[in-house]
């Protein structure tokens, strides 16, 4: 007997799908399993889209040479960035402000060879509370 969690492959409709088992559950469908494929092909899409729009803006601001670990570093500052410049909210915070220009300065470092890849990132990683 497979676990609530577990997933597997129907046998005939290659599709994935997950067992709900669990006895708390009471479904109004008499299938007790639920197909994820749409929502997985949704986010998948989505996901792509959003990938696409960010290497535009890299373009766009003359980064789209930089490695990928560097823009995952910071890919939401550049995110917030292209929020702003799009009217979806305005910000005056002084420490906004200041990571954005830290931002630029180590990604401005990092591509006139000043600093390492590494140091660039040290520098840009967000430390969790």
């Amino acid at each position: 007997m497979m676990s609530p969690c577990s997933i597997m492959f129907g046998m005939n409709t290659k599709k994935i799908i997950i067992p709900m088992n669990n006895t708390a559950i009471k479904l109004q469908t008499p299938s007790d399993q639920f197909d994820v494929e749409p929502l997985l092909s949704k986010v998948s899409q989505e996901a792509e889209k959003e990938h696409k729009k960010m290497q535009e803006v890299f373009s766009l601001l003359g980064w789209g040479d930089l490695p990928d670990t560097l823009k995952i570093e910071i890919k939401d500052d550049v995110k917030a960035m292209v929020e702003e410049l799009e009217g979806k909210y305005s910000t005056c915070d002084p420490y906004v402000r200041k990571r954005r220009a830290r931002v630029t300065y180590w990604v401005d470092a990092y591509l006139d060879g000043i600093c390492s890849l590494q140091t660039a990132i040290d520098a840009l990683k967000v430390t969790k509370l």
